[in-house]
C-alpha cells in the first residue's frame, strides 16, 4: 500500500465513512483540495497545451493495482483505472464511480452494486458484472499471489463473488468489516482491469495497464517518464489535456531546476529547504495537512531488536521533536501516535517514550548493543520530504552519542522494498500515506502478515485481536476505543519509533490551472489545463 500524499488549505476534520444502504455515508477526514488560485477563466484549446509534464522522485515499480504497493506507481494508476467507487475530491468521502449504487444487508455481510451501463475497457472490451467478478476473484483468498501485497486488505473477507444479471454484483463477506467500501476506492487493488489485458498478459498488466479512466496508457520508456494519452470513449468527463507525462526525476534539486526552467510544470517531493527558491521563481507551492506517518521501524527478528527493552531505549536515544524540526522546518510536525489527528481513533492522551540518553545508554551498555544495521532509501517520500538519507544519517549521530555505531546501507526506492522485505536489517525507514481515511488502513499495518507491509515483522496476540474487532465495530466511540488500545500497544511494544506527520508538498507552474493533488497523495490530471 499502501503511503499522501500538498497548499495553503489545511486538511478540514472527518466525519465518519457510515455503511448505510443505497451508498449513503458521512464525509470522512476531509481536506480542502489542492487546486490553483483563481486563474482567468481561458478554456480556448488555442490557447492551452497539449501536454501535461508532471516528475516525481522514483520510478513506478509497476502499473497493474493489483502487484504494486507505492504512492509512485499509484500517481499515474489513478489515471489509468477507476473503482467501484471513488473519493470525493476534498476528502475521502466516498461517492459512485463504477457503482452507480449500492446497498448493505441487515447483518452487514451481503453488498449488493448496481454497476454504470456503458461503460468500456480501454481496449473496447465491455465493464460489466462479470469484469467486476473476474477482478475481485482474482485476489480473493486461495487466488492472491504473493506479490499482491493489498489483496488480503481489500478482499480478504470476501467469501462468494456473484453476477446475477449483466449490471449487478453480489459480495458476500465471512464477517462485517467496516472500511470495506472505503477500500473499494483506493488505488491498489480496488482498480478494475481489462480481463481480456490479463488473460492476454499471462495475469498481469504491470507495463501494458488497461483500465476505463480518463487516461490510457501509451508507453513506458524505463528510466525516463510513462506516457498517458486521453482516452476519447471515456464514459464521464473528457480529459481537458491531451498528453500526460509522468517523468522520473531522482535528485530533489534536479526536480526543482526541472520545474523553474519549464522542463516539467508540477513535482512533488520537496523539503523546506526549496520552498523560497520556488517562490522566488513564481512557481507555486502546494502544502496541506498530510495523512501519513513517518516512522522507523525495528526488525523485531533480528537479535538485537527481538528484545524489547532494546527497542526501548534505542527510542530515549532520539530527539524526536529537535529532529522534526531540525529536518522538516515547521512543514512536518513530531508524531506521537500512528494516526494523524484527524483520522477517527486518534487519541491526544498516547504518548510515545520520551528523550532520555542517560536512559538509553545505560541499558544498551547494559544488553550489549554497540553496533547496528540501518537501510534506507536514497529518495524523497510524501512523509519524508527530507529523504531516506538524511533521516538515517541523523539517527545515526544519535545514537553515536549512546555509544552505539550504526552502519547505513541506502538504495534507489525500488531496490529498497526488495531490500525491506528480505529483512536483512535492524533497523529501516517507512512510512504510510493513508488509502482511505480509516484507522484500520494505518494500524493494519502491524498486524500484516507481508513484509513489505508489516516491515517489523511485529506479532502481538492482544494487537491481533483487537485489529479484528476494529473492523467489525460499527464506525462510533467504540470503536474509537479500540483503536486508542492499539496506539497504545504501539507505544509500550515499541516496533517502530514514530518520527512526524508532514504536509504533502508540491509544488507547479503559474501556467497550470485547476491543480489537484488529493489527500491520499494521489495527483489527478484529467481536469489540469496550462496555459501556453
Amino acid at each position: 500500500m499502501k503511503n499522501t500524499r500538498i497548499f495553503a488549505l489545511i486538511i478540514a476534520l472527518v466525519s465518519l465513512l457510515t455503511l448505510t444502504a443505497c451508498g449513503g455515508t458521512t464525509p470522512a477526514p476531509s481536506s480542502s483540495p489542492s487546486a490553483s488560485p483563481s486563474a482567468p477563466a481561458n478554456t480556448d484549446a488555442a490557447n492551452l497545451a497539449d501536454t501535461l509534464t508532471f516528475a516525481q522522485g522514483a520510478e513506478p515499480r509497476g502499473l497493474d493495482p493489483a502487484l504494486v504497493d507505492d504512492g509512485e506507481s499509484s500517481k499515474v494508476i489513478v489515471n489509468i483505472y477507476e473503482g467501484l467507487l471513488k473519493y470525493a475530491k476534498d476528502s475521502t468521502a466516498l461517492e459512485p464511480c463504477l457503482a452507480t449504487s449500492w446497498k448493505v444487508s441487515d447483518d452487514g455481510l451481503t453488498y449488493t452494486f448496481e454497476l454504470r451501463q456503458g461503460v468500456k475497457f480501454q481496449d473496447g472490451t465491455d465493464f460489466n458484472a462479470e469484469a467486476v467478478k473476474y477482478n475481485i476473484e482474482r485476489q480473493m483468498p486461495g487466488n492472491a499471489t504473493t506479490d499482491m501485497t493489498y489483496a488480503d486488505f481489500v478482499y480478504g473477507y470476501v467469501t462468494k463473488v456473484e453476477a446475477p444479471d449483466t449490471y449487478t454484483v453480489v459480495v458476500t463477506l465471512k464477517d462485517k468489516n467496516t472500511p470495506f467500501l472505503s477500500n473499494l476506492a483506493m488505488s491498489m487493488a480496488a482498480p478494475m482491469v481489462s480481463p481480456k489485458a490479463l488473460q492476454e498478459n499471462n495475469g498481469s498488466v504491470m507495463e501494458k495497464p488497461v483500465g476505463t479512466g480518463p487516461y490510457s496508457f501509451d508507453r513506458w520508456d524505463k528510466g525516463q517518464d510513462v506516457v498517458l494519452v486521453r482516452n476519447d470513449n471515456y464514459w464521464g468527463d473528457k480529459a481537458k489535456t491531451q498528453n500526460v507525462i509522468f517523468r522520473f526525476i531522482s535528485d530533489n534539486s534536479a526536480r526543482v531546476v526541472a520545474l523553474t526552467n519549464g522542463e516539467v510544470d508540477m513535482i512533488d517531493g520537496i523539503d523546506a529547504t526549496v520552498i523560497d527558491q520556488l517562490k522566488s521563481a513564481g512557481m507555486t507551492v502546494d502544502q496541506p495537512d498530510g495523512m501519513n506517518t513517518n516512522y522507523m521501524a525495528y526488525n523485531v527478528d533480528s537479535p538485537i531488536f527481538s528484545n524489547a527493552e532494546n527497542r526501548k531505549a534505542v527510542s530515549e536515544a532520539v530527539n524526536v521533536p529537535e529532529l522534526v524540526q531540525s529536518l522538516y522546518q515547521g512543514y512536518a510536525s513530531p508524531a506521537d501516535t500512528i494516526l494523524p489527528s484527524f483520522v477517527p481513533g486518534f487519541s491526544s492522551d498516547i504518548k510515545q517514550v520520551a528523550y532520555n540518553p542517560d536512559d538509553a545508554k545505560t541499558i544498551l551498555s547494559k544488553n550489549g548493543v554497540t553496533a547496528v544495521h540501518i537501510i534506507t532509501y536514497s529518495n524523497v517520500r510524501p512523509y519524508n520530504t527530507a529523504n531516506g538519507d538524511v533521516l538515517a544519517t541523523a539517527i545515526q549521530g544519535y545514537l553515536s552519542k549512546v555509544n552505539v555505531t550504526a552502519t547505513i546501507d541506502s538504495y534507489d526506492w525500488t531496490t529498497y522494498k526488495e531490500k525491506v522485505k528480505a529483512g536483512d536489517f535492524d533497523i529501516a525507514f517507512y512510512g504510510w500515506t493513508g488509502d482511505n481515511g480509516d484507522p484500520d488502513n494505518f494500524m493494519s499495518l502491524l498486524s500484516d502478515k507481508d513484509p513489505a507491509m508489516n516491515i517489523s515483522r511485529f506479532n502481538d496476540p492482544t494487537y491481533l485481536e483487537l485489529i479484528n474487532k476494529g473492523k467489525t465495530t460499527p464506525n462510533g466511540d467504540d470503536r474509537n476505543a479500540i483503536y486508542k488500545q492499539l496506539e497504545q500497544i504501539q507505544v509500550d511494544q515499541n516496533p517502530w519509533l514514530l518520527v512526524s506527520h508532514s504536509k504533502l508538498l508540491s509544488a507547479y507552474s503559474p501556467k497550470i490551472q485547476d491543480y489537484y493533488y488529493h489527500v491520499t497523495g494521489n495527483v489527478f490530471l484529467s481536469q489540469m489545463t496550462k496555459l501556453k
